[in-house]
């Protein structure tokens, strides 16, 4: 399995480790690389990708819910449909 993020393209780095006396030896930077399933309603089925944490989560994922939440926000949390809110995480 190569640990690349099929989104972002993100693929490891190479360097070498440095010891205490400097004698250096190859490593790889390796990024964070989770499977994550993702729901396609146009085709109705999922998918798999494997994406790395910075492109997996990223603010598409989270603007489009507090889009949803928004939307559906009640009356009470004023006119602009919650956006006003301090201090609630969606």
């Amino acid at each position: 399995m190569s640990a690349h993020c099929m989104l972002t393209g993100a693929r490891p780095g190479f360097g070498n480790r440095v010891s205490h006396s400097h004698r250096r030896t190859p490593r790889r930077f390796d990024p964070n690389v989770q499977t994550k399933r993702y729901w396609l309603p146009g085709e109705g089925r999922y998918v798999r990708l494997r994406l790395s944490a910075r492109g997996g989560s990223g603010p598409s994922t989270r603007s489009a819910s507090r889009r949803r939440w928004r939307a559906s926000a009640p009356a009470e949390c004023g006119s602009d449909g919650g956006a006003g809110l301090k201090g609630v995480r969606v």
